[in-house]
């Protein structure tokens, strides 16, 4: 569906772009279109009066936006990989091309194994009982097999893609534990894993991929026995990042950005703590969906406005398992994480298989969702709710747009943007059973928009 709003003046366009239950692929397809005739149609002369008004407030300026995205896992990039070439490159495009597909502009990858690999390894992994201080066995070969390639292939398909990266675990022989699932960071090596990060930036600029941001540690507060993990107090996190981290990325000249905490909304006691402890060391904070409200985000971000908020993981699963309540959760969600200061708004894995996986041997049952689900040893692709949601953001959204104000007289969950190049997006998500008609107000435009029951829509007001 696509619309034209009448102006004031020169003639304003919206895109709008309605994903509901059972309209998706066609949806698409015209997000896709290259015929105008297609993408374009005028408003009638006498359109239907609308229930709802968006005032949107380019004076109500917020945080800039850096982009939205998933994750090359392992598991991810070797479902990828082993596509045919052709259908490799076309679900890229779809992924990445900012004019081909939903412009996806992020990544936050696994710095070695997490739950979704296909065995435990690291970057410097020992023979029991063996360590490695000065990193002479450090080598990045695993990801230089289908991670690296895949990430040089997304950024040249978006040149303004950034590249973030989150360890699940320290090498084994670093830790208290020696193994990969549980334990914790022994403070004799912290210099050495400052290091092994230094060692991990390095490498990939020296495959032309710059890393944007790290984060110590996935989860420091979640040590399952099951997959890599391992458990990173806020004291000692300020300790390491304050003391060895941070340092060894300025004796380096990285300017690689280091984001704390990792984790969910239901711990800010933990960002907090670091931020007192260590302020200097750190440029931002990171966050997950996966327990409480993302009303912490803004909380922390008024306390320390200079520290930058990241969503940097929030994974679709079968414990949602109907269309209409995990796409609701997925738009809400999305809204709600960039409405409270969010600079991004990244999904979990770019692809699983139709069992949810390759997954760690021993993780058990996977209910994860990827953006993509591979046949394991085929070549069909199908694309889930998770990356249709997602495009409402990502393919009208751009790096560097500005969060601008919009109130609505009546409740709509809404978001509003002003992109680099001028123009407007809104993005709407009516959950309710009931469709409205939206006057949106911009300056001397206005328009009226419908919102079907239990839809999203996108609208995009050229400048």
């Amino acid at each position: 569906m696509a619309e034209s709003l009448g102006a004031k003046g020169p003639s304003a366009q919206v895109s709008v772009v309605t994903l509901g239950k059972g309209g998706i692929d066609m949806a698409f397809t015209i997000m896709q279109s290259t015929d105008a005739h297609h993408l374009w149609q005028p408003v009638e002369e006498d359109p239907v009066s609308s229930d709802v008004t968006l005032a949107i407030d380019h004076g109500e300026r917020h945080q800039s936006i850096d982009g939205f995205g998933a994750s090359f896992t392992d598991s991810s990039a070797y479902l990828m990989s082993r596509l045919p070439e052709e259908q490799r490159e076309q679900a890229m495009r779809r992924l990445f091309s900012p004019k081909d597909g939903i412009g996806l502009s992020m990544l936050r990858n696994p710095m070695g194994a997490c739950d979704y690999s296909r065995e435990f390894y690291t970057y410097d992994d020992m023979p029991q009982g063996r360590t490695d201080v000065s990193l002479r066995h450090f080598s990045i070969a695993h990801d230089e097999e289908a991670v690296i390639p895949l990430t040089a292939l997304a950024m040249r398909l978006n040149p303004e893609l950034k590249l973030m990266a989150s360890p699940w675990s320290a090498p084994a022989w670093m830790k208290s534990s020696r193994r990969l699932a549980t334990g914790r960071l022994l403070p004799r090596f912290y210099e050495s894993y400052a290091q092994y990060f230094v060692r991990f930036i390095e490498a990939y600029r020296g495959n032309g991929i710059p890393v944007f941001a790290v984060t110590p540690q996935n989860e420091p507060l979640f040590e399952p026995r099951h997959y890599p993990s391992m458990r990173f107090s806020a004291r000692s996190e300020a300790r390491f990042v304050q003391r060895h981290l941070r340092p060894a990325f300025d004796d380096a000249g990285l300017r690689t950005r280091i984001l704390g905490y990792d984790h969910n909304w239901d711990r800010p006691s933990y960002p907090l703590r670091l931020l007192k402890k260590a302020d200097e060391a750190f440029d931002g904070i990171a966050w997950h969906w996966y327990g409480g409200e993302p009303q912490s985000q803004t909380v922390l971000a008024k306390r320390y406005p200079d520290k930058a908020v990241y969503f940097t993981e929030g994974s679709g699963g079968s414990w949602i398992p109907e269309f209409h309540p995990a796409f609701s959760n997925l738009m809400r969600r999305g809204i709600e994480i960039l409405k409270n200061d969010s600079r991004c708004f990244i999904l979990w894995n770019i692809a699983l298989d139709e069992h949810n996986g390759p997954v760690v041997p021993g993780f058990g049952e996977s209910t994860c969702r990827g953006l993509l689900r591979i046949g394991d040893g085929t070549s069909r692709v199908e694309y889930t709710l998770d990356y249709y949601g997602l495009a409402h953001f990502s393919a009208f959204i751009r790096p560097g747009a500005i969060r601008i104000g919009g109130k609505t007289d009546v409740p709509l969950c809404q978001l509003v943007c002003e992109n680099p190049d001028g123009s407007t997006v809104v993005v709407m998500f009516n959950d309710s059973a009931t469709p409205h008609h939206v006057s949106i107000v911009d300056e001397d435009r206005h328009g009226t928009v419908s919102c079907p029951a239990h839809s999203a829509v996108t609208v995009v007001l050229n400048k």
